[in-house]
């Protein structure tokens, strides 16, 4: 969903002076598109005389290559770049690409405005100096910045995208068009954690829509069957107006059925008010993610981030809270932060991982305006541009070293598909009670028998291996498990010879029947116009396997070895029929959604007592 092109669309459209005067279309390019079906969809027609960009380290360098095509097409037009990534970094930006003539600094609504008003007041010599918080390049190419432009205070000034129809909710079909909506219900971040620009290297005070325009944005969202709404705030759960916007949300949900998932960035300080917020949620049967977005557990990293005396901190007793009252949470870790090594990463890692074993971990990014990034003498950063985008990977820092930065890649690249997107679900806590491994014994175990396999898919998913584990990797990665059964046979074979083998000898049986249960548990996975799976119909909405028999009714020992009973199990055939939601597919990429589409085994036979 385009929010940023839909807040510069309806601010324009709606203005006096300006909305007579033009004519806004939004191109919304997938990522993944090449070069030339950009230039297809954005020059089809006439070359528009602004084109603005909403910019990011993954789009960067192709915006740039469609701005000086562009500029071919229309010398006299006006290239804008806005967002994150390029705010107030003008120089760099024009030193590199001189096709772009106007950084935006900051918010861009009021000033896309007010510049947009400069260029049709003086076509061809605009006044740019008179628009406030823009980076721009003179004749001479030198590049000048104007004065800062205060926060937008009254955030409902901005007319909404969707209450507007500038960005639209359904297709030529009458469908939803996106993988879900996003929403801001409030803007800034009060805290100044080094690696994030989100608080910026100042923070940032908080500013809120009114209750009023969210909740008409609801009922708009409800009504056209939105079924997930992605919050855009900082730290939902947070603030009285966060308990407000719950209200709402689920007397939308009683209005229309939908929607019915929420997905947020959940407050760092977990207070009474998230609690509520996340049992009620939860009692009222809505899909969500609980975020535990620790980074690491190392202290000295910890102040080095400035999050040392962050509540999240006590994460043990939120972690126990999650379980108790039954809602999954994940757990983000950063590898590459300064104070952080191998040694103290591991050991945190695992120290999570008896708590909440989906654990996502990334490289550390050198984002501009950040504290990192404007202390990256003091902390060592070596860092390398990626090779297809703008991001400054962090390779090494005064406390790791390049080799060890290298080998901790191929890691991180296993632990995001097995443990962040769940590839391995059922399979850790048997590991650890069992066998005696940690979660990150297992992974490097695994990755060990993948470095020494000669088995043609295995060797092909090895190759697969990235330098850097960046997302797009990590899903290519993820979706070939998926689609290689052979491999995913290797890697079952791999599980009993190098795990159940550690298992006890009453134990084997449930050690090799589990990842059999673990394969019929994952999300059916069918591309368009493929063969579906084998074992598998379809029902309704969903996809019912045949019935499938186990020696043992392994759901029930999986749920007596979370309460940490370590009898042996009886034997007592049980029969299981599994379901999963259908549309998996489209949403691999994506570990929260993709969350949903996990199979549930539903018991065809009684099983035996214990």
């Amino acid at each position: 969903m385009p929010l940023a092109a839909g807040y510069l669309k309806a601010i324009l459209d709606a203005d006096p002076d300006l909305g007579s005067e033009t004519d806004v279309q939004i191109h919304n390019l997938r990522g993944g598109w090449s070069i030339t079906e950009m230039a297809r969809r954005i020059f089809a027609s006439e070359p528009p005389d602004i084109l603005a960009f909403s910019v990011l380290g993954w789009n960067y360098r192709n915006f740039a290559c469609l701005a000086d095509l562009y500029k071919q097409l229309k010398p006299g037009g006006t290239v804008v770049f806005g967002g994150n990534h390029v705010s107030h970094q003008g120089p760099r930006v024009f030193r590199e690409h001189p096709a772009v003539d106007v950084v935006v600094n900051g918010e861009g609504e009021l000033t896309f405005r007010d510049l947009t008003a400069a260029i049709l007041a003086r076509p061809g010599d605009p006044a740019l100096d008179t628009v406030a918080g823009v980076s721009y390049r003179d004749p001479d190419g030198a590049c000048h910045t104007t004065e800062d432009r205060p926060r937008i205070e009254n955030l409902d000034v901005i007319p909404s995208p969707f209450l507007t129809g500038a960005i639209p909710l359904v297709d030529r079909n009458g469908a939803f068009p996106y993988e879900f909506a996003l929403l801001e219900t409030n803007r800034g971040c009060p805290y100044k954690c080094s690696f994030c620009y989100w608080g910026g290297a100042t923070g940032q005070r908080v500013r809120s829509f009114s209750r009023e325009r969210l909740a008409e944005e609801l009922d708009l969202f409800g009504f056209h069957q939105v079924p997930t709404v992605f919050l855009c705030d900082a730290n939902f759960g947070m603030l009285e107006a966060d308990e407000e916007f719950t209200e709402d949300l689920l007397s939308t949900n009683a209005r229309y059925g939908f929607p019915t998932a929420l997905e947020a960035n959940w407050a760092k300080n977990k207070s009474e008010r998230f609690h509520r917020i996340v049992r009620t949620l939860r009692d009222r049967g809505f899909k969500s993610s609980f975020t535990l977005a620790l980074q690491t557990l190392s202290d000295e990293a910890l102040g080095d981030m400035q999050r040392r005396n962050m509540k999240l901190n006590q994460w043990e007793a939120l972690a126990d809270w999650l379980a108790q009252e039954k809602m999954e949470a994940f757990v983000e870790l950063i590898w590459g932060a300064p104070g952080e090594t191998t040694a103290s990463f591991f050991d945190g890692y695992d120290r999570l991982a008896e708590k909440v074993p989906r654990i996502a971990v990334y490289p550390l990014l050198l984002l501009p305006n950040t504290g990192y990034s404007e202390q990256r003498q003091l902390h060592g950063f070596v860092t390398v541009r990626g090779q297809h985008d703008d991001f400054e990977y962090v390779l090494a820092n005064r406390t790791s070293t390049l080799a060890e930065n290298f080998a901790m890649q191929r890691f991180m690249y296993l632990a995001r598909i097995l443990g962040e997107n769940q590839y391995f679900r059922r399979l850790w806590r048997p590991a650890r009670l069992l066998a005696g491994l940690t979660q990150s014994q297992v992974i490097n175990s695994l990755r060990d028998f993948i470095e020494a396999s000669a088995h043609p898919a295995v060797v092909a998913f090895r190759e697969s291996f990235p330098i850097i584990a960046e997302s797009p990797a990590v899903a290519a990665g993820h979706r070939m498990l998926y689609s290689e059964p052979a491999l995913d046979e290797q890697i079952e074979r791999w599980w009993n010879d190098a795990v159940v083998s550690r298992f006890p000898a009453d134990w084997a049986e449930f050690g090799r029947e589990l990842y059999r249960f673990e394969r019929w548990s994952r999300p059916v996975y069918q591309p368009p116009g493929a063969t579906r799976p084998a074992g598998w119909r379809v029902d309704g909405e969903e996809y019912a396997s045949d019935p499938v028999t186990f020696p043992m009714p392994v759901a029930e020992v999986l749920a007596a070895l979370a309460d940490g009973d370590l009898t042996a199990p009886r034997a007592a055939v049980t029969t299981y029929e599994f379901r999963s939601t259908r549309g998996f597919y489209q949403h691999l990429d994506n570990h929260e959604t993709g969350a949903h589409y996990f199979a549930r085994a539903v018991p065809q036979v009684t099983a035996a007592a214990r």
